[in-house]
């Protein structure tokens, strides 16, 4: 059965109110907050009736979607789930669904190993056994990296969709070191992730500079007019974030020649898993290696450095050993304190 969009939001959005048991939900509750989702999601602003949600309320209940959600009703006002621990998005997938899925994952299946698909491996491998593993009929035989408490994932799509259609975004941004979210006009133009971490690369509408927003940092954001977008010239961000590690960089800045040594034990990781693509072998011995990369120091840099611990030394560039070695010693004083209580 074919379901549009903004019924899907509806669902999820009163999913999400009856899963959270510290409140309780009224018809007009829900109502309230179904409109604010909506608004935020599809700029709806005329809301949603009474008469709608109660529909919706009787759809999850039913078996039309494979949902039959134990929705029940106290004090003749108040709604919530009989088991505190169902979830619309735990749902197991119907058959013909699961079938319709395998076939998409056969066709890109095909596809796989051409150079243009060469990325679509691991996102066909996780497809294939999430299909089985909701299907009930295999195990978890594949498990990818995943932070089920990662906040702003849910942002994903959505910025997705304003960068393509070059949208600017009026966003909602509490950084680490603010007290309260800040509200300002962003240009986005690449999604970024970085150890299962995501992050927006966009420009502030009153700046020049580009700038990194965390997504789980972001709170809130809303679509603005397509013909107020302004367009970033003069960077390739295919190759922008290829100078360095991560995501902290300048369109100022300028690779250098990191020269680092690794112990015999750890030589064989670096050797088969390089920092980075410019990895170059510079010398292989009895006591360990050295090896090169080009790279802007940054933060990534250096928490990539300091996670060898005692296996790596620093020769190069001068200023980065200088700060190693500052951190290193930082961090050592805090073991040396002694604390008697």
């Amino acid at each position: 059965m074919a379901t549009n969009k903004s019924a899907l939001i509806r669902y999820k959005t009163i999913d999400k109110c009856l899963q959270n048991r510290y409140r309780k939900w009224t018809l007009e509750d829900l109502i309230e907050k179904v409109s604010d989702a909506l608004y935020e999601f599809e700029g709806i602003t005329t809301g949603v009736s009474k008469r709608t949600i109660q529909a919706d309320i009787q759809f999850m209940r039913s078996d039309k979607l494979g949902y039959n959600a134990p929705i029940v009703v106290t004090d003749r006002k108040f709604y919530s789930y009989e088991d505190p621990e169902y979830s619309i998005t735990k749902s197991p997938i119907k058959e013909e669904d699961v079938d319709k899925m395998k076939e998409i994952v056969s066709l890109l299946k095909q596809f796989n190993g051409f150079q243009y698909f060469d990325e679509m491996s691991e996102l066909i491998a996780k497809l294939e056994n999430n299909i089985y593993k909701s299907a009930k009929k295999t195990p978890n035989y594949i498990q990818f990296e995943d932070n089920k408490q990662l906040k702003g994932i849910d942002h994903l799509s959505r910025l997705y969709q304003a960068i393509l259609n070059k949208k600017p975004l009026l966003i909602e941004y509490k950084s680490f070191k603010s007290k309260q979210a800040i509200k300002e006009i962003y240009h986005p133009y690449l999604l970024k992730e970085y150890r299962n971490r995501w992050f927006l690369i966009t420009r502030n509408n009153k700046g020049k500079l580009l700038v990194t927003l965390a997504l789980d940092r972001i709170e809130a954001f809303y679509e603005l007019d397509t013909n107020l977008f302004k367009p970033y010239e003069g960077i390739d961000f295919e190759t922008y974030f290829s100078e360095c590690i991560g995501v902290t960089r300048s369109v100022k800045d300028r690779p250098q020649k990191v020269i680092l040594k690794f112990n015999l034990k750890n030589a064989p990781y670096v050797k088969t898993k390089p920092l980075h693509h410019s990895q170059q072998i510079l010398q292989e011995d009895e006591t360990g290696m050295i090896v090169r990369i080009d790279v802007i120091p940054n933060f990534e840099l250096e928490r990539e450095i300091l996670g060898f611990g005692e296996c790596v030394e620093v020769l190069g560039p001068r200023n980065l050993r200088r700060l190693i070695q500052y951190r290193v010693a930082k961090n050592n004083r805090i073991y040396n304190t002694e604390n008697d209580s």
